[in-house]
């Protein structure tokens, strides 16, 4: 019985011994921290890694993690300048700096870090309306991490970034939004048609513009050309004329072979008689009555028949001449007698 009692007693003071042991060495993950009280009061901060403390005298709290923390907040409302109603979602960016401060300064710092938030959001947001709450999400993180970085540097907090996840207006206010973007792209997409059909005139009118140009140059270029192989073609008959040295009497002849030409024209209804159709047929008369070199067909005839012969058949023909003249006048009835004298020469 007495070895029993012993046994037992051994066994429960080496229990105690081991309990003590394991209770006096203290692990601490990295990047995390844990405070230590001696009898109540705050003595030390634990360093990551293997750490001793007095069993039964130190107390050691839990961990704090050091890393950077992302905390969420369900959203609130809250109500802009305008008088509505929007739901605001945050996401909170923050480290722990001092455990110490963090332990005792306050009792739940994500609770109050919330609250801060909250109250701040509303503040920065009531002084806005809807439009510019919606268009200024990085003026309204700036001035809430400012508030809170200032707020939480005491509670050894540092707020790294807050962001607004999202921002939800009204039903009724989502709906006139949609409305207005609808109406805001019906506008835009009038505004490019109307801008692509005005450039597209436009292009059009400067091709219609320039073959426009391009035609009336190639056809002043082809007159150009025309009127240049016309006075080439002028230039060279009265260059021939010249070098042949015509007779006028040869000119007077062919002058009068032209006469019934002209009378075939589609507008001989009208004729302007020139006053050289007399001294031109009085010279192919005289032309014609001179005593031509006798061929060997024609010289047993007598030479004076032969001029009166020639004579009297320029003297036919010129009085056919003017009797064609005459009754062309007729038919016009326009005399040829009466038509107004012409300072060059023109019946």
């Amino acid at each position: 019985m007495e070895i029993s009692a012993l046994l037992i007693a051994g066994l429960i003071v080496a229990l105690i011994a081991v309990f003590t042991v394991v209770r006096a060495v203290r692990i601490v993950p990295q990047a995390r921290a844990r405070n230590v009280e001696r009898l109540g009061r705050y003595h030390r901060t634990l360093n990551p890694g293997l750490n001793l403390v007095i069993p039964y005298i130190d107390r050691v709290h839990p961990v704090i993690d050091l890393r950077e923390q992302v905390v969420s907040f369900k959203p609130q409302p809250v109500i802009t300048e305008d008088n509505l109603v929007v739901e605001i979602d945050t996401v909170l960016y923050f480290q722990v700096t001092d455990p110490r401060a963090a332990f005792y300064e306050i009792a739940n710092f994500l609770q109050a870090v919330e609250q801060l938030t909250v109250t701040t959001l509303r503040n920065v947001v009531g002084s806005m309306d809807l439009e510019k709450t919606l268009t200024s999400r990085d003026t309204i993180n700036s001035q809430l991490r400012g508030v809170l970085d200032e707020a939480t540097g005491k509670w050894g907090l540092r707020v790294n970034r807050v962001e607004i996840k999202a921002i939800d207006p009204p039903q009724s206010i989502k709906d006139a939004m949609q409305k207005q973007m609808r109406a805001e792209r019906d506008k835009r997409a009038a505004i490019l048609g109307a801008e692509g059909q005005r450039q597209s005139q436009i292009l059009t009118a400067e091709g219609d513009k320039q073959a426009a140009v391009l035609r009336a140059e190639g056809n002043r270029t082809a007159a150009i050309l025309q009127a240049e192989g016309q006075s080439r073609a002028i230039d060279e008959v009265f260059q021939a004329v010249h070098r042949n040295d015509p007779d006028p009497k040869l000119l007077a002849y062919q002058y009068l072979q032209m006469l019934p030409q002209l009378a075939q024209g589609p507008g001989s209804t009208f004729w302007v008689i020139p006053s050289e159709m007399t001294s031109a047929l009085q010279g192919v008369s005289r032309a014609f009555s001179e005593v031509l070199p006798q061929s060997p067909a024609t010289r047993e005839k007598p030479s004076d028949d032969m001029a009166a012969q020639a004579a009297n058949d320029t003297a036919q023909a010129a009085e056919a001449a003017a009797a064609a003249l005459a009754d062309a006048a007729k038919a016009d009835r326009v005399a040829p007698e009466a038509l107004p004298s012409d300072p060059n020469g023109r019946g």
